[in-house]
């Protein structure tokens, strides 16, 4: 094998190692809600949980795998490099797999779910930096690269709902989906490792090589890791003593304080330390306002899993021409349209660059933004013929709902993530990519835990309060718009 579509073969193991692994995550989440959420039966066991609490445990796990990425690129970085964090990630993401399909109650599933999540925060974002690794700096080849990359993250998604949660999680038992996703991962990890030999040198550099600072470096994770483990003991410790009764939901609560505390903190620290000078605080600044316009987008977007999935399992007849596709389907519909339409959305931004007409950064949050409110606008009607009749609407609705939030995805999530790397001064780029993910990190708990109001209110008021929340944030950012490009200079 001489290459892979013109590029080196090692871009062909880190393809597939991020396809499995995006199969494994893509498939487990389109389960989940319905898993946590189903009888407990003798024939497909769930746990018997309320909306309410199976997607407030859906928005604490989906927001921890994105919160994970930060210290996991760090942890590479600085002690055992991107090669080991994948492999290691991914044996603790496959473990985190085996512990859901086995019957270990719910402990056993909490534990796994941890796993998944530490384990997705060591490979994420390490086997994405192996991508970069492949290219020297300038090589024309190296955009090339990540569509293709992309591709295979998007072809993971589309295969796992079908084959994990259609075909075999709702149809025969929800517990040996989950164990078809971790099969599904160590065949990820046994291609890594036979195709390692590809990589080069790629992912074995460790940054910080003064053995001095590397000790620093050990004893700041070692004492990360004793106030985490200090944390959850006192947070027990004060459940089991009768002081205080913690909760599924009291523990969601205090993620969701922590979403608010740590930006507020963590930006606060930024500008009181000081040492930017006037154009990079401007653009800072800009990265916060783009920060939480993707938080706003990502909390409809991401409702995929939460309520999206609990409106087609309950107010959509999933079929075709009499043909039964299932509920875990639908979140196969976002990476089918990325597939289909990314090369439309490639020609269009040449169209539109060529004829002088491209849209700025800070334009294209404001179509994304609009285009998550239309998304929810769309099941307004959808939600008032339900109300009013009763029973089920067609798969239609939902189809126009992902293809609104798809467009909506391809105007915001690239153009936003090369942002964060053009837009952040150079010795915090890294920390700017990790604000990135903490913003999809907070969307992603939103999005989950609004999914458990579906049916404390009217399908319609719910819905268009989404859309109303999304179009007023569409609004606030296009009269900044002016702001932006200014506080953004020569970004474009």
């Amino acid at each position: 094998m001489k290459g892979f579509f013109g590029h080196p073969v090692g871009l062909s193991t880190l393809f597939f190692t991020e396809m499995w692994e995006r199969f494994s995550y893509y498939g487990g989440r389109s389960m989940l809600v319905l898993y946590m959420g189903a009888a407990v039966t003798a024939a497909n066991p769930g746990f018997g949980l309320s909306d309410l609490e199976a997607t407030s445990i859906y928005a604490i796990y989906v927001s921890l795998v994105y919160m994970t990425n930060l210290p996991g690129g760090w942890i590479a970085d600085k002690f055992i490099g991107a090669r080991n964090a994948v492999f290691y990630g991914g044996c603790i993401i496959a473990a985190g797999n085996f512990m859901l399909a086995a019957p270990l109650g719910k402990a056993g599933f909490f534990a796994g779910l941890t796993l998944i999540a530490l384990g997705t925060g060591l490979l994420k974002p390490n086997v994405s930096t192996m991508v970069g690794s492949l290219y020297a700096p300038g090589d024309v080849k190296r955009d090339s690269a990540f569509s293709i990359f992309y591709m295979g993250i998007n072809l993971g998604a589309f295969l796992a709902p079908i084959i994990a949660g259609t075909l075999v999680g709702e149809r025969i038992n929800w517990r040996l989906g989950f164990l078809v996703v971790a099969i599904g991962m160590i065949l990820g990890l046994i291609q890594y490792k036979l195709g390692a030999k590809h990589l080069g040198n790629a992912g074995l550099h460790i940054k910080s090589a003064d053995e001095t600072l590397r000790r620093s470096q050990r004893k700041s994770l070692l004492t990360g890791l004793l106030i985490l483990i200090g944390t959850v003991a006192l947070m027990f410790g004060i459940h089991y003593s009768g002081l205080y009764q913690l909760s599924v939901l009291s523990i969601a609560n205090i993620v969701g304080v922590l979403f608010i505390i740590v930006p507020i903190l963590y930006f606060g620290s930024l500008f009181a330390k000081g040492g930017f000078t006037p154009e990079e605080k401007k653009k800072v600044i800009a990265i916060l306002v783009f920060y939480l316009a993707a938080a706003v987008f990502w909390a409809a977007f991401e409702q995929a899993g939460s309520t999206f999935t609990l409106f087609a399992n309950r107010y959509t007849n999933n079929s075709i021409f009499g043909f039964d596709f299932g509920t875990t389907a639908w979140q196969s519909v976002n990476a089918l349209l990325i597939i289909a339409l990314s090369p439309v959305f490639a020609w269009l931004w040449i169209k539109m660059k060529n004829s002088k007409k491209e849209l700025s950064t800070p334009m294209k949050f404001v179509v994304g933004l609009l285009m998550a409110g239309v998304g929810f606008l769309i099941l307004v009607p959808a939600a008032s013929l339900i109300d009013a009749n009763g029973g089920k609407v067609g798969p239609q609705w939902l189809f126009m709902v992902y293809l609104a939030h798809t467009i909506g995805e391809l105007f915001l999530s690239p153009v936003g993530l090369s942002a964060m790397t053009k837009l952040a001064p150079e010795r915090i780029v890294g920390q700017m990519m990790g604000i990135w993910f903490l913003g999809a990190a907070t969307g992603n708990y939103i999005g989950g835990r609004v999914g458990g109001y579906i049916e404390a209110f009217p399908l319609q008021n719910l819905f268009l309060a989404v859309c109303l929340a999304c179009f007023f944030f569409a609004i606030v950012m296009f009269f900044l718009v002016p702001w932006m490009k200014r506080l953004m200079g020569e970004v474009k």
